[in-house]
């Protein structure tokens, strides 16, 4: 999911359905862009008012008039065309694909014009703006690596200590990274400078994402399992606060600063439809 927060818009990509719904978060209305081959990533660019949408079934990325929906252009990347991150000082895009890289993109003349070579398929990954550092989660490698945009290089490589990485977090001022891993559910943090492990704590399942609400000093993780857990931040220690139920297969999630929801996107289940919650975090 994305979101354009000044026209309270969201887009959502069903890839189930080979479609992105654009939902107006005040009226309920919706429009859709159909005939897509599985759409995973997806991002708004606010400067442009566009919709940039990553397909992993043909690998394309293809680019969309926010307001209309109206195509304008489209890069073939390559297989699993997948998450879609917008660098903000520069503009470009990142997406991960294929089996181990992510393409630079300039949006503007819709070219790729970088590439960061990567040794397993990336999954969640993060831009620090601040440091023009890429982090991303290898879980087929076991690891995180980080890059650095300006040279389009790997750096470092850091050692996931839990299977199956794939959701990503920045913390404050980028000072640490939060992984999710799957087997066994864990949440562990890294200091973003030298990539230890400052701490590393039990999750709930089947998780897809995790926010840091800045605001209140918390982090929500989202899973499949059908709840969201949030851990507090105290001081130089995080602990865990609770879980709020939310559907099986809730495992996508998107928290906005903006309007101070979290967006929890529920699959449709065996006799129920599928479904949109928006979590107002308690004070």
């Amino acid at each position: 999911m994305t979101l354009d927060p000044a026209h309270h818009r969201l887009f959502v990509a069903e890839i189930a359905n080979g479609t992105v719904d654009a939902i107006d978060l005040v009226s309920g209305k919706m429009q859709r862009i159909s005939g897509l081959a599985e759409p995973q990533g997806v991002a708004y660019l606010p400067a442009q008012n566009q919709l940039v949408v990553a397909s992993g079934g043909d690998g394309t990325v293809r680019f969309y008039n926010a307001a209309t929906l109206a195509p304008l252009g489209q890069i073939k990347l390559g297989d699993d065309a997948d998450n879609v991150r917008v660098d903000k000082p520069s503009g470009q895009i990142a997406v991960g694909y294929g089996s181990g890289a992510i393409a630079l993109i300039d949006p503007a003349r819709r070219e790729v014009i970088g590439r960061i070579d990567l040794p397993a398929h990336p999954e969640g990954f993060q831009i620090d703006d601040g440091s023009a550092r890429l982090y991303v989660n290898l879980p087929n490698a076991g690891t995180v690596a980080v890059a650095d945009l300006h040279s389009a290089k790997v750096t470092a490589r850091w050692v996931a200590p839990h299977r199956l990485n794939f959701p990503m977090a920045l913390g404050a001022e980028g000072k640490q990274i939060a992984i999710v891993s799957r087997l066994p559910a864990h949440v562990t943090w890294f200091d973003a400078a030298s990539g230890a492990v400052r701490l590393d704590l039990p999750t709930c399942g089947d998780a897809d994402d995790i926010f840091r609400d800045a605001k209140r000093h918390r982090w929500y993780v989202s899973c499949g399992s059908g709840k969201v857990e949030i851990f507090a931040e105290q001081g130089s220690a995080i602990t865990a606060m609770g879980t709020v139920q939310t559907g099986t297969g809730g495992r996508t999630s998107l928290f906005s600063p903006e309007l101070d929801r979290l967006i929890v996107a529920v699959p449709a289940g065996w006799t129920g439809s599928a479904k949109l919650l928006l979590l107002k975090p308690n004070e």
